[in-house]
């Protein structure tokens, strides 16, 4: 069954790119007791993502920490080299967005979010979405109906629902 607010997020650990290669980060450590972002992307460097999704965020993480957002945090089925790389090109890391790579797609699956687009090549990847998370529980999601589109799963309209 596909998340839904007042869900809880299912427990997974994700990969990101350390001093000395990838690194296990625990998604329920991230979230515990804090009000987190999570915008889901269906690859880095694909054209939604690159042009309008990542930096939607960019523009929006100040005034979403003025809004008591303790952290916002991308995720993708991509390998944390990927995200690395693509956090470094769009500006994301310098604005302070964790960029977290689901390779396996287990949390993917776990929120049943995940779509194949052969055509493009892309196989087991995340639906678009953004949500709010307090303590781990779903508060706002924004999941769009098509991965191409970026209209409600953007930073401006993650901060103007919270």
């Amino acid at each position: 069954m596909t998340i839904s607010i007042g869900d809880t997020l299912p427990e997974a650990n994700l990969l990101r790119l350390g001093e000395a290669g990838p690194e296990e980060v625990s998604l329920g450590a991230l979230t515990k007791g804090r009000k987190v972002v999570i915008f889901a992307v269906p690859g880095a460097f694909t054209p939604t993502c690159h042009s309008s999704h990542m930096p939607s965020f960019i523009r929006t993480k100040d005034a979403l920490a003025a809004k008591g957002v303790d952290e916002v945090i991308c995720v993708s089925v991509n390998d944390p080299f990927v995200m690395k790389a693509w956090g470094e090109t769009t500006g994301g890391t310098e604005a302070g967005i964790t960029l977290l790579s689901d390779s396996g797609s287990a949390f993917t699956r776990a929120m049943d979010m995940t779509f194949d687009a052969p055509p493009a090549g892309l196989l087991a990847r995340s639906k678009r979405y953004a949500l709010l998370a307090e303590n781990g529980v779903v508060k706002v999601l924004h999941l769009e109906e098509s991965p191409g589109a970026c209209e409600v799963s953007g930073g401006e309209s993650m901060l103007a629902a919270i």
